[in-house]
């Protein structure tokens, strides 16, 4: 890595307050008086009250919910922009972030398409080179698309030769897609224009149309908070209106369903991906291609919504996939798709180490593992041999590490992958597959020494003896307890991996430390991992993530007082639920976006697919373990809890922000204590994607000197900076 001038990082750092006032100094008026109502259910005999109901509707079409979030808003931004040291992180994080990244390239044709960020870019263009040589030319810049930056380019596909591109936009944050269409040769739009497409991709057939998924337009003034049924699967003609897109799949007799198509890169293969929630359990179609102006048979390659089963490519009739059946750590199949029945042979058989990814490029075959929670990459021939891939491993490049990227295509041996660690930005590679040759595509200049800061794993016991693993990242020169922020998630299968963020490296620099905890519910160490932290065994995820806050304080990581936990969605919920069952542990939290009314969840937007984590709130059974961790109904007043900034967004409309606003009236409601319990509501936002550079600095200032300043992290004053 190249290192820029510390006068810069200086620069930053001397905008901070040299004096910080204390906690007692920040005043923190009476909260702003929230209406209750008297609404109450009967729920499996038991009452229960949900006075806040109201703050449940949106804040675009009522105005009493729009005159509670103003409110509250003035009210927490006060006490934020007061707090000693947002101006020193506000400097800090933009500084980290003023670097210019690049996106994984991705090649299409003679094409190579990739964004760019200058640094400070609120959203960032997408570039192409005409041969890799090439100079970069601006294809898309999304930073003139809307005057607060807030509309996003969610997504993009070259066309199978790389002279056509479509591309997806997203507005304010959310879910929702608008497509269109460009020539890449030229730069010009065509007519083209989709609307109503959401969690879809975009696959080509040839350069004359392309396949996407939709549901049916919601009714008018319910796009924000309408329950998603009947997602299908289109196909959309170049030069057509919308109206005229051919329904390839559908399953009205299922609505619940929903499904996705990809297309083998040779074209002549399509694979509808079906699912019912958030589990990998899908039903496989498959269909013939080959004739285009002829009728396209979906014929049924798995049934049964059993398993995974991730297509990688096809080769001629051979199609391989990646399936956790009967490997609950995947495994590497094929089968020949001209036979009458499937019949799936194994290649790469499981191990002890789950498979991430799989990649077919030239005739290698990529796979990626996790290897507690790093990556490690293996080669393989066609036939499932292993080659050498010690170039590969991520240790190799000096740091525990994420490695992404490593599509491409059959016959074509160039391929682009991505190392980052959590002192290490995003550094993007060309490998080539035949020599196993490895150079570097781009490589940011730094604004900090990544040599300051040490990355170690430790491996703590759970409270029924599991063993769990946590990384933990400090300056080189911390070696004492310091205040330290921990991050967790615990959900859905996802597995959290080594990643740079500045507004981490903002906290570790000002004497931080920072953990991330990689508790039961996610995939780290495959299915049985996930399986022992959702649904009734969800209460393992808490005791996990309590379990690191007990380790990070009696083995000297963090002082008696300095403990803030954080965590968004799921991960919000894992901070409300643990909060209420252990105030005492924690000294400062960060719910962001989070799940806090697991009795309602199922009602609004994609909230009806993580039924699959959390159970159904309709069947008593599921409803009575909801019932001991849903955070908006377990605020035990009349104990001390810790100080918590709830966050969330309006346009929120993954995980609905009258969620977080709810839990944040009760929160200041109840009998907690005197420490502040605020909510922070950003505007034209949602979930997080496609979030402006600016919001995101300012909403990591905003929370970090809150966290900073009640756990007693000293933002580092003039002198230390020279």
């Amino acid at each position: 890595m190249r290192l820029r001038s510390a006068a810069l990082a200086a620069s930053a750092v001397s905008l901070a307050l040299a004096a910080p006032l204390t906690a007692e100094e920040v005043p923190l008026p009476a909260y702003p008086e929230t209406r209750t109502g008297d609404v109450a259910e009967t729920l499996f005999g038991e009452e229960i009250a949900d006075p806040y109901r109201w703050l449940e509707a949106d804040v675009r079409n009522d105005a009493q919910v729009a005159a509670w979030v103003e409110t509250q808003s003035e009210f927490t931004d006060t006490y934020l922009k007061a707090l000693p040291g947002n101006d020193w992180f506000k400097a800090r994080i933009g500084a980290l972030l003023d670097y210019e990244r690049f996106g994984i390239p991705q090649k299409a044709g003679e094409y190579y398409f990739y964004t760019r960020n200058t640094g400070l870019q609120n959203q960032s263009p997408l570039y192409v080179r005409h041969g890799l040589d090439a100079e970069p030319r601006l294809l898309i810049d999304p930073n003139t698309w809307a005057q607060d930056g807030a509309t996003a380019l969610a997504g993009w596909e070259p066309s199978q030769n790389g002279t056509l591109l479509a591309y997806a936009v997203q507005d304010g944050g959310t879910d929702w897609r608008i497509i269109r269409v460009l020539d890449t040769r030229t730069g010009q739009p065509l007519e083209d224009e989709i609307r109503w497409a959401k969690f879809t991709g975009i696959s080509w057939l040839g350069n004359e149309g392309f396949f996407y998924s939709r549901f049916p337009e919601p009714e008018e003034g319910q796009d924000f908070q309408a329950l998603n049924y009947n997602q299908a699967v289109y196909y959309h003609k170049l030069g057509t209106p919308q109206s005229e897109d051919r329904m390839v799949f559908a399953t009205p007799e299922h609505p619940e369903r929903g499904h996705g198509l990809g297309v083998s890169d040779d074209g002549r293969w399509g694979f509808v991906i079906s699912s019912l929630g958030t589990d990998a359990k899908y039903e496989v179609h498959v269909i013939d291609l080959q004739g285009r102006s002829g009728t396209w048979d979906a014929k049924p390659l798995v049934t049964g919504f059993e398993n995974a089963w991730n297509p990688i490519d096809t080769i001629g009739t051979k199609a391989f996939f990646v399936t956790n059946k009967d490997a609950p750590r995947y495994r590497i199949v094929t089968t020949d798709l001209s036979a009458p029945s499937p019949a799936w042979t194994t290649i790469v058989p499981e191990t002890e180490q789950p498979i991430e990814s799989a990649s077919i490029v030239g005739d290698k075959l990529i796979v990626t593992y996790l290897k507690d929670a790093a990556t490690r990459v293996a080669v393989y021939d066609l036939e499932g041999n292993g080659l050498d891939d010690a170039a590969l491993d991520g240790t190799a490049l000096g740091e525990l590490g994420t490695m992404g990227g490593f599509q491409g295509k059959p016959g074509d041996p160039e391929t682009f992958y991505s190392f980052t660690s959590f002192n290490q930005p995003g550094a993007i590679y060309r490998l080539n597959v035949d020599t196993g040759e490895t150079t570097t595509f781009a490589e940011p200049e730094l604004t900090f020494d990544p040599a300051r800061f040490v990355t170690e794993q430790k491996f703590y016991t759970s409270k029924d003896g599991t063993r769990v693993p946590m990384f933990i990242v400090r300056r080189n020169d911390i070696t004492g307890p310091a205040p330290t922020l921990l991050y967790g998630y615990g959900g859905f299968d996802i597995s959290l991996t080594p990643s740079f963020s500045a507004s981490r490296m903002a906290w570790l620099e000002a004497g931080g430390v920072f953990a991330l905890a990689n508790i039961r519910g996610g995939g780290e160490y495959g299915k049985a991992w996930h399986d022992a932290g959702r649904l009734h065994n969800k209460q393992n995820v808490f005791d996990d993530f309590i379990a690191a806050g007990e380790y990070l304080k009696a083995n000297g990581y963090t002082t008696s007082n300095g403990l803030a936990i954080q965590g968004g969605s799921n991960g919000g919920l894992l901070v409300g639920a643990v909060v209420n069952q252990r105030p005492d542990l924690i000294d400062a939290a960060n719910a962001a976006v989070g799940v806090m009314d697991m009795l309602r969840f199922d009602r609004w937007t994609a909230g009806r697919y993580w039924v699959d984590d959390y159970g159904h709130p309709s069947k008593e059974a599921d409803f009575k373990v909801l019932r001991t961790y849903s955070p908006y109904h377990n605020i035990r007043s009349g104990v001390d809890y810790p100080a918590m900034l709830v966050t969330t967004a309006d346009t929120d409309d993954r995980v609905v922000p009258g969620h977080s606003f709810k839990y944040a009236a009760a929160l200041q409601a109840a009998e907690v204590g005197d420490k502040p319990h605020l909510i922070r509501i950003e505007t034209r936002a949602g979930h997080g994607s496609g979030k402006p550079t600016d919001k995101a600095i300012e909403e990591g200032a905003d929370v970090l000197s809150f966290l900073a300043h009640w756990t007693g992290l000293a933002v580092p004053g003039d002198e230390e900076a020279e």
